[in-house]
C-alpha cells in the first residue's frame, strides 16, 4: 500500500468535505438539534457518497462515470428539488424546549438522506478524477488498481475525519444553546439549504 499517496487523498478528501454546502448546514442543524451521534450518522452518509465516486474515478470506471453525467439534467432536477423541500422543512420545524437525542430507528433515515443527497452531484467524479490523473490514479490496469484502493481508503477516511470534527465541536458548544439560539440555527441553515436548491435549479437552463 503506497502510505505517502494515502495521505496526500487523506487530505484531498478532508478539504472537499470541508467545503460549506448544503450537507454542511444540515449536519450543523442535526447535531445542535440531536446530538453528536445523529449529527455524524449524517456525516457518513456524505463520506460514503464520496467514497463511492472517489471509487468511480479512481478505479477508471469511465463509463459509469460518463452515464451518470449524462443523466446530470434529471439528477440534478432531484437534487435541487430535495434541497428545496429539505431547506423549507428545516425553516419551518421549531426546536424542542429541551435539547432531545434522537431515537435509534432515524439514524438510517439520516444516513440515506446525505447518502442520496450527496449522490446527486455527479460532477463530484470529475472533480475526483481530475485529481487523480494530476498524481496518477485510474485509467484501469493491475498498477492502477493497487494505487486506487488506498486513494478511495483516504477519500472515505479525509471525509470521515472531516464530520467527526464538526460533529464533536458542535456537540460541545450544544448546550450551551437556547430555544431562540436553535430556532435562528433553523431559519439561517433552511434558508442556505433553500437557496442551495434553487442554484441547482436554476442551473438547469445552462444545461
Amino acid at each position: 500500500m503506497n502510505i505517502g499517496l494515502f495521505f496526500r487523498v487523506l487530505v484531498i478528501g478532508f478539504s472537499i468535505a470541508a467545503v460549506v454546502g448544503p450537507i454542511g448546514m444540515l449536519c450543523i442543524q442535526r447535531t445542535l438539534h440531536h446530538g453528536f451521534l445523529y449529527g455524524l450518522v449524517t456525516g457518513m452518509g456524505a463520506a460514503t457518497a464520496d467514497g463511492l465516486y472517489g471509487s468511480v474515478a479512481g478505479f477508471g470506471l469511465t463509463t459509469l462515470a460518463t452515464f451518470l453525467v449524462a443523466q446530470l439534467v434529471w439528477i440534478r432536477l432531484i437534487g435541487g428539488l430535495f434541497l428545496v423541500y429539505l431547506g423549507i422543512r428545516t425553516m419551518l420545524s421549531r426546536p424542542a424546549e429541551r435539547a432531545a437525542n434522537a431515537p435509534a430507528h432515524t439514524f438510517i433515515g439520516a444516513y440515506v438522506s446525505t447518502l442520496l443527497l450527496t449522490l446527486t452531484n455527479p460532477l463530484t467524479i470529475l472533480s475526483f478524477a481530475a485529481i487523480f490523473a494530476g498524481i496518477g490514479v485510474g485509467g484501469g490496469g493491475k498498477s492502477s488498481l493497487f494505487n486506487a484502493l488506498p486513494v478511495v481508503c483516504g477519500v472515505f477516511l479525509g471525509s470521515a475525519l472531516w464530520w467527526c470534527l464538526l460533529t464533536g465541536g458542535l456537540s460541545l458548544l450544544r448546550g450551551k444553546f437556547t430555544v431562540r439560539w436553535l430556532l435562528w440555527v433553523n431559519r439561517l441553515s433552511g434558508g442556505m439549504i433553500l437557496l442551495f436548491g434553487v442554484v441547482a435549479l436554476l442551473s438547469l437552463s445552462g444545461l
